[in-house]
């Protein structure tokens, strides 16, 4: 087992990398930008290091410095979180080129399932189902409109490289595909300096089911069940919960053992996750897979009581998987609601600046993930996430319950957050039924507000 290991990034994500090393034995240290000097994250780790100015580019993603915090600590691995140097191929190889152990997947899978178009070829290889469209990036507007013609309408022009809903276009008519597809593959070069796209049909009232997986590199793997991930803005995640509402116990085992085999087949080292989008019929497609713990995992370790993080971390220092699928016991319901400091009436615009009151919510079936603390100041460089709160019932309707139960006692005093929004999607009764898909928030919830 590791004795030290430095964490690559900040917030709750950060300290819940803390409290698994400490409970392993292992000593943590803390790399911090200047505007993150008074974080909870730095005061609770065993050692602590600047690494920079508060700009990410100047400080966590900033590869030499974070090397050097290393080496400097003697930290024998690098947990890199989720976000900033997670899914960074390079970082990956330039720790294996000094010594260090990266806690995540390896460089070859992160660039194989980072480059879409690629891992769609790959997962057709391994027999998974996938979303008809194009069969790699499309390189002109004559292949484009040759494409489209097969595909049908409605589809998507979506980046290759691309992530939180960049460089996507949803296209319903000949008529608007050239200027979207133009517009897709700018935004693309623009936010990931990487213009290629590639096109997908548009699968209507879908619903974001992902499989978590934990698997070694001599292809030993097991998935730990999925997550419904469909309440969403933008494409991306603001409530996650497990099970879905909508997933048959035979549609779980057909799911899980898909993602395991796809887990299995890359040699995939470390925790991940195979995200899929399920149609109104039940069909499965592959979508992506991200590797790396994702920022939902509360909600999976509460319906099966296992510490993802230890055992990423136990992996990483042993190179073998110590469960087998007949460890994963499922119970109950979870639901995760990411607490941003966002004013979801003004289309989620960040709300940075001090917090003067935090008053987090407790009682039985109640998880709170949080770095803030009175007092605290949001800074504006990063992620909006003030932390996560995960409620756990022994069914849907209890966890539903709990939740509002929660959000209600739940006090942030200083900057705008999420919670009235949450609030708004758990009393509604589509919601409650379990009867929404991607474009509720925006169709159903707040259709209303922006018009």
């Amino acid at each position: 087992m590791f004795k030290k290991i430095l964490i690559a990034n900040r917030g709750e994500i950060a300290l819940r990398i803390i409290r698994a090393c400490r409970e392993l034995g292992i000593s943590s240290v803390a790399i911090y930008s200047e505007a993150d000097k008074d974080s909870l994250h730095v005061k609770l780790a065993d050692e602590a290091i600047c690494v920079g100015p508060p700009s990410p580019k100047e400080s966590y993603l900033n590869i030499p410095q974070v090397i050097s915090a290393a080496e400097v600590t003697g930290a024998q691995a690098i947990h890199p979180g989720y976000g900033f140097l997670a899914e960074n191929a390079n970082f990956s190889e330039i720790c294996q080129a000094n010594n260090i152990v990266f806690i995540g997947a390896s460089p070859e899978n992160i660039r194989l399932m980072g480059n879409k178009s690629q891992a769609k070829k790959t997962m057709q290889q391994f027999d998974v189902p996938t979303i008809p469209g194009s069969e790699g990036l499309v390189h002109s507007e004559e292949e484009l409109e040759s494409i489209a013609k097969k595909t049908g309408y409605p589809l998507m022009i979506k980046a290759s490289a691309g992530g939180g809903g960049k460089g996507m276009r949803i296209v319903e008519s000949h008529r608007q595909l050239v200027d979207a597809y133009r517009i897709a593959v700018n935004e693309a070069q623009t936010a990931f300096g990487n213009g290629d796209v590639y096109i997908e049909k548009f699968i209507e009232n879908p619903r974001h089911v992902e499989i978590q997986i934990l698997s070694d590199a001599d292809g030993h793997a097991i998935h730990l069940g999925e997550r419904d991930c469909s309440i969403q803005r933008r494409h991306q995640k603001l409530i996650e919960e497990s099970p879905s509402p909508v997933v048959s116990e035979a549609l779980r085992q057909k799911m899980g053992e898909t993602a395991v085999r796809v887990a299995s087949s890359l040699r995939y080292q470390g925790a991940g996750t195979v995200e899929f989008l399920v149609d109104k019929h039940h069909n499965f497609y592959f979508m992506e897979m991200n590797t790396r713990i994702q920022v939902e995992h509360p909600v999976t370790e509460m319906v099966t009581t296992i510490d993802l993080l230890k055992h990423q971390i136990m992996i990483a220092a042993t190179g073998k998987l110590s469960l087998q699928q007949s460890d994963v016991v499922f119970s109950g319901h979870a639901i995760e609601f990411r607490i941003n400091a966002e004013d979801y009436t003004r289309q989620f615009a960040p709300s940075p600046g001090r917090v003067h009151l935090y008053l987090p919510p407790g009682g039985p079936g109640v998880r709170m993930d949080s770095h803030i603390y009175p007092g605290y100041v949001v800074p504006p460089y990063y992620d909006s996430l003030l932390g996560k709160l995960i409620v756990w019932g022994h069914d849907r309707d209890e966890a539903i319950k709990r939740g509002a139960r929660a959000l209600n006692e739940f006090i942030i005093d200083g900057v705008t957050t999420t919670i009235p929004f949450h609030q708004l999607v758990i009393s509604h009764p589509d919601f409650i039924s379990g009867n929404f898909d991607t474009s509720f928030v925006d169709k159903k919830l707040l259709a209303k507000q922006n018009g």
